[in-house]
């Protein structure tokens, strides 16, 4: 197999006319350029260049090996250069994968504003609930709920799990009744991530610290949070919901808690990405955006923390 290196350096020497010259553009020795010109044109398998005292020249088959490697030369050369450069400006094209629901809380306008802000940068989204291989898959970076596993990913936590709780809307609860124990879900519509049977199952500790786990029918069930969260506050039914999630619709008077010193611990949101190293500056960028942003909202006060009155 060629040295790339040395067809560099014998392109370089046709373009200076000399060993010496080309050696000085390329601060090395000019009998290393020399030697390695030859031991290119032993693996080539022909002469490239007539050496003589005065100047150097390129025999038929040089003129032709120059002329077919010239330009891919200087097309590595130039896309060396763009990489170093984009190292100081964020660029390129960012694959993110995230859940289904990603764009009901992360807004647009900060995406749309980000773009403004590097506008050498693309985004390719690729939105679903379902585990990525990050490699597999090229992508960039992740998010995810749920616990930070060692997958041989670089992961932190954006969100604290916090916890769920049980809510429902004023409307549906001025119809159907306050509930004063778990066993009263039982003839309450519920709403969640439904099991086969189209049951929904909820394993929530009391304030004993005692786990109970209560099984409901479910009037509804969908995959995504924001979907249980907009259908609780449309007046379907009770769900357990995150408090990420919750909260803001909390403390407009849109949902209530029902039995509030019943939780679980919830899911937070981590950032995945394949390695630590040579992070582009594209993704780190849009990193920082998302901490900025979402921590935020993770971080608002609520009028009622599940578990606790306040």
């Amino acid at each position: 197999m060629l040295d790339l290196n040395d067809v560099a350096l014998f392109v370089q020497v046709a373009r200076s006319g000399s060993f010496a010259e080309a050696a000085r553009r390329l601060d090395m020795p000019s009998n290393t350029v020399s030697r390695r010109v030859q031991q290119l044109e032993e693996q080539v398998g022909t002469r490239l260049l007539q050496r003589s005292t005065r100047k150097l020249t390129l025999t038929s088959a040089g003129e032709a090996f120059h002329e077919r490697c010239a330009s891919s030369v200087d097309g590595l050369i130039d896309a060396g250069q763009e990489l170093m450069s984009d190292t100081n400006e964020a660029s390129g094209l960012v694959r993110v994968a995230a859940p289904a629901d990603f764009f009901d809380f992360f807004q647009m306008a900060w995406l749309a504003k980000f773009l403004t802000q590097h506008p050498r940068v693309r985004f390719d989204f690729v939105l679903s609930d379902a585990s990525t291989d990050l490699i597999a898959e090229r992508i960039d970076v992740a998010f995810r709920g749920g616990p930070l596993r060692d997958s041989g990913y670089v992961g932190r936590q954006l969100l604290s799990a916090g916890s769920n709780g049980l809510v429902a809307s004023p409307a549906y609860l001025e119809m159907h009744g306050m509930p004063e124990q778990l066993a009263d879900l039982a003839h309450h519509h519920c709403i969640g991530f439904a099991h086969a049977g189209g049951y929904v199952k909820w394993r929530l500790k009391g304030p004993d610290g005692l786990e109970e786990e209560v099984r409901v029918q479910a009037r509804m069930s969908a995959n995504t949070a924001i979907s249980l969260r907009k259908a609780t506050a449309a007046g379907l039914g009770i769900a357990l919901l995150p408090s990420t999630f919750a909260r803001m619709d909390l403390r407009a008077g849109l949902l209530v808690p029902v039995l509030p010193h019943y939780t679980c611990e919830g899911h937070g949101l981590n950032v995945l990405y394949p390695s630590r190293r040579h992070l582009p500056m594209a993704v780190s960028a849009f990193i920082d955006l998302v901490m900025e942003n979402i921590v935020e909202i993770g971080a608002s006060p609520a009028v009622v923390e599940f578990g606790r009155a306040k």
